[in-house]
């Protein structure tokens, strides 16, 4: 079975109409096991790459650990779709559930005791129950009204906005090793705060 993604041949892919699409993500995920289309693919990487970065962040880690675990998650996509089944769970269940296990994996061998994610009852299904959406919404924007607001700015831009961090340096017209610091010492002190606001 073929292991690698598409990638370079991006633009040569005419996009699948929106109306098809209609969020039946479980369908294309179904289809894209079946058949490896390339277009597909895309269309379920570009819809869910930025959703479940903002995951693997909300979880504490820095920017370009989520981005790199968010990279691993699209891949194992297309590698594990023949291992989907829409009758255990919708897609969306399904993927953030790869994010969330290659995150604990990682988590793990970077020795990080102080994440009990086992007990991390993050539901990403998009039918889930929209007062957990606002308790969390409400939560996550708590926390970041604390930090400086340098640091918050760049964190909305990367993860809510999601923007590359070249992107945030030309648009702040701050130097990228900024970027990245500001994003990491953000990172730090939203880790602190959720960790201690329980």
């Amino acid at each position: 079975m073929e292991t690698k993604p598409p990638g370079d041949d991006v633009e040569n892919i005419v996009a699948i109409p929106q109306q098809e699409m209609k969020n039946n993500w479980s369908d294309l995920l179904v289809q894209l096991a079946e058949r490896r289309d390339k277009q597909i693919y895309i269309a379920i990487f570009r819809h869910f790459a930025p959703k479940i970065k903002a995951y693997i962040a909300r979880l504490g880690l820095v920017e370009s650990t989520a981005e790199e675990l968010m990279q691993e998650t699209m891949l194992a996509v297309w590698r594990k779709a023949h291992m989907y089944n829409r009758s255990k769970a919708a897609a969306s269940t399904w993927i953030y559930t790869l994010a969330r296990n290659l995150s604990i994996d990682w988590m793990r061998k970077q020795k990080y005791p102080e994440y009990g994610l086992e007990a991390w009852h993050e539901e990403p299904d998009e039918e889930r129950n929209s007062g957990e959406d606002e308790v969390t919404a409400d939560r996550l924007q708590k926390a970041i009204s604390q930090l400086p607001e340098k640091q918050a700015q760049v964190i909305y831009m990367s993860f809510f906005e999601g923007r590359s961090h070249t992107d945030i340096s030309d648009r702040l017209g701050i130097p990228l090793g900024s970027v990245k610091s500001r994003l990491r010492l953000a990172s730090e002190k939203l880790k602190m705060i959720w960790r201690d606001d329980v």
